[in-house]
This record gives C-alpha cells, sequence and structure tokens, in this order.
C-alpha cells in the first residue's frame, strides 16, 4: 500500500502538519513551519463516549436491531466522530439486554462499523429515583445494581462493556464498583443525589468517571456540600460535559474546564435519534414525549428537562474554542482526553490507528465543518460547504 500524507494546520498546535497514512497506521508526524494559505485544519478524529442515537440511528430503539448501530457510525463520521459509544440507557433489563446485543451483532456482521464503535456505554438503570437527578430516565425501570443482570451485560456482548453509569446511593453500588472494575469496566457516577460519603465510597472501590457533570442533577441545590462540588473537587474522577450550548451555561462549563484542567475532563455529546417525525414533535426513546425548541434544544413535553441533545461533538468543539479562545485545548478534549478513558492503544503519534479529521473553522463558528473524515487510514467521506448552524444536520 502506497503511503499517503495529510497536510494541514495543526488543530493541536502551532504551524503546519503532515500526517503519513500507512497500512491504516500513521507513520509519521512532521511539523511544518507554514501550511500555506487556505490549509484546512488537521487533527485525530472525534471520541464520542457518551452516544444514544443520531439521526435515524437509536442505540434505543424500541425494536432493537444492528442497523441502528451501522446508521449512527455512517452519520456520526460525518460530523468527524471516527469512535464513539453506543449509549444503553434505562429500560426492562429484558429491553436492555436486546439493544446491548444489537451493538455487538452490529460490530460482528459490519467492519467499517466494528472501527467505529468503541464499545457500549450503559447509563443506568441503577439511578436516582429523585426528579431532577433522574432526568428523562423512565422512573418505573429505575433499580438497584444486580451483579447478575451486570453479567448478562458481560454476556451479551463479550468484550464490549467499557462504562456503566450509576448512583452511588443505592445498595450495592460498591459491589457493583468492584465487579465492573474487576472485569475491565469503567464506572461513572451520573444522575445522582448521593451524598459526600457515598460517593467517596464508590470511588474508593474504583469509579473513575462523572457522566455528563452539571446535568442530571436537582434545578436547586445546597450550596455547600453537593454532589457536584464533591466530583469537581475529587482527583480520581474524570468528568464527561456536553458542550452544546444548551446543557450547561458558558459560566458553569468555564468552571468545570478550570477546576478539572489538572484532573481530567472530556467532550460528550449525549446525542439522541432525531428522525423526521421527532422533529415535527414526536416521542424520543429517550425521554418520551419531547419538543425540539426554536433555539435547538429538546426538552420533555411534561417537564422541560432536557432529553438528550441534537447537536453532536463538532459543536462541542467550537463552543469550548470559543469559551477558551483554543482550538487546542478544545480539540484535546474531544479527542486526546477521551481516548485517556478509553486506553486501548497508542493515541495520535506514529504506531496509532490513522484516524484523521481535516477540517475548516474560523472563531465565532458554531461548529467545525469536516473536509475529510479518515477512520483507521480509510477515508470514510468528504463534505464541503456544510452549514455552520449547530442545529440538526
Amino acid at each position: 500500500m502506497t503511503a499517503l500524507t495529510l497536510h494541514g494546520r495543526n488543530a493541536l498546535g502551532t504551524g503546519g502538519l503532515d500526517v503519513v497514512v500507512e497500512h491504516g497506521r500513521i507513520g509519521a508526524l512532521t511539523p511544518v513551519a507554514d501550511p500555506g494559505d487556505g490549509a484546512p485544519w488537521i487533527g485525530p478524529g472525534l471520541i464520542d463516549l457518551q452516544v444514544n442515537g443520531h439521526r435515524d440511528g437509536d442505540a434505543n430503539a424500541i425494536v432493537p436491531d444492528p442497523a441502528h448501530i451501522v446508521a449512527m457510525a455512517a452519520s456520526l463520521a460525518e460530523h468527524g466522530v471516527t469512535r464513539f459509544l453506543p449509549t444503553v440507557i434505562t429500560a426492562s433489563a429484558d429491553d436492555m439486554v436486546a439493544r446491548i446485543g444489537a451493538v455487538a451483532a452490529a460490530v460482528r456482521t459490519s467492519a467499517a462499523t466494528s472501527r467505529a464503535v468503541a464499545g457500549i456505554h450503559v447509563e443506568g438503570p441503577s439511578l436516582s429515583e429523585q426528579d431532577g437527578p433522574r432526568g428523562v430516565h423512565p422512573l418505573a425501570h429505575i433499580r438497584p445494581p444486580s451483579l447478575a443482570e451486570l453479567q448478562s451485560w458481560l454476556d451479551a456482548a463479550p468484550g464490549l462493556l467499557r462504562v456503566v453509569t450509576l448512583s452511588p446511593h443505592h445498595p450495592g453500588s460498591v459491589e457493583a464498583t468492584r465487579f465492573l472494575v474487576a472485569h475491565g469496566v469503567r464506572v461513572a457516577v451520573g444522575h445522582t443525589h448521593a451524598s459526600d460519603a457515598e460517593i467517596a465510597a464508590v470511588v474508593d472501590a474504583g469509579a473513575t468517571l462523572s457522566t455528563h457533570l452539571g446535568n442530571g442533577a436537582h434545578a436547586v441545590l445546597p450550596r455547600h456540600p453537593n454532589y457536584l462540588w464533591t466530583q469537581l473537587a475529587e482527583p480520581r474522577l474524570a468528568a464527561g460535559v456536553i458542550a452544546d450550548g444548551h446543557h450547561l451555561p458558558d459560566a458553569t462549563l468555564a468552571t468545570m474546564i478550570a477546576a478539572k484542567r489538572d484532573h481530567g475532563l472530556f467532550l460528550v455529546s449525549d446525542a439522541v435519534a432525531t428522525p423526521a417525525a421527532l422533529r415535527d414533535g414526536g416521542v424520543s426513546t429517550v425521554g418520551g414525549g419531547v419538543h425540539l425548541a426554536d433555539d435547538g434544544a429538546l426538552r420533555h413535553l411534561s417537564t422541560g428537562f432536557l432529553a438528550g441533545s441534537v447537536q453532536t461533538l463538532d459543536v462541542g468543539v467550537a463552543t469550548v474554542a470559543r469559551l477558551t479562545g483554543s482550538l487546542a485545548t478544545a480539540m484535546r478534549l474531544a479527542t486526546a482526553a477521551p481516548a485517556a478513558v478509553l486506553d486501548d492503544g497508542p493515541h495520535w503519534r506514529p504506531g496509532a490507528r490513522a484516524d484523521v479529521l481535516l477540517f475548516d473553522w474560523r472563531p465565532g463558528d458554531t461548529r467545525i465543518t469536516p473536509l475529510e473524515v479518515h477512520i483507521a487510514g480509510e477515508l470514510i467521506q468528504t463534505t464541503t460547504g456544510a452549514p455552520a448552524s449547530g442545529g440538526i444536520a
């Protein structure tokens, strides 16, 4: 195979960068002093550790089907996402196993999907039962962790379970955390009303992540202590955050980035499926009856709670670049930081898998615009002139 050289402005640093791709791997990363006028930005592909669905693809479809996961991989690639975790949310035990099994089947039967799917994130069912922290997860299916149920997930998708989100207030949370960690699964604190002591107990047991910190929370909290401060201050917890312009106000997001800079923060989309019927007002598999507001926020009809996001990480990168004044910082939070969570091989250096993104972006844009997306060295799609609107695409 002939080596391919990709060229652009270095999205993670200064100057230009030549990326040599050979046999699906990065052969060399060579700095270039002058990338040339009009050169696109170049950097690693985006990595999203929490995707409930996208466009017509739905990891929580009422009738699970591997085709949904294949569709998610294809449409996310158009937004620069080269690896992601399909996220299965709270439902009955049988439905959750079926949805996990559909992801596993997609990975087995589609080579392209297997390259894009880095594993599975299960969010629930052991979350807070309280309004606010529970978000739009169905109360009828909230339940304490069961080792037998956790084992059923492992059996349904061997080697694919990567992250499980739970609330530490449940009896058995510490035992569940130890069990999952022993099986190579990262445990995340999320959708919780847990006390400081309960959070500390699961962290001591091996929990290492916070799921969309700042969301899945009460509307009103004590000034201190509360479960947000506890997770922000805990150096053993790396926090996922949703930077879609709706889930977190600018000041909150900027504060979280500053607080977590020394012990981990990464961007997630929390994207959900948006078939045509839902865009006009309909029923989502995440949250039930929802309404797509004029500002692009997807909200539950009866509570007003956010029901996932209709934006993807291309919007998150632009949001953080605007807040921090640094495209490099934003790109790191959507690439190197989630890659460190996955911890399954070298990233963006010689020998690493050649997941490469060339894109357009200017200060003030509400999203980055992918031009070329390479997954394991293969050109997946080319888009030019995509709208920088940050809305549904």
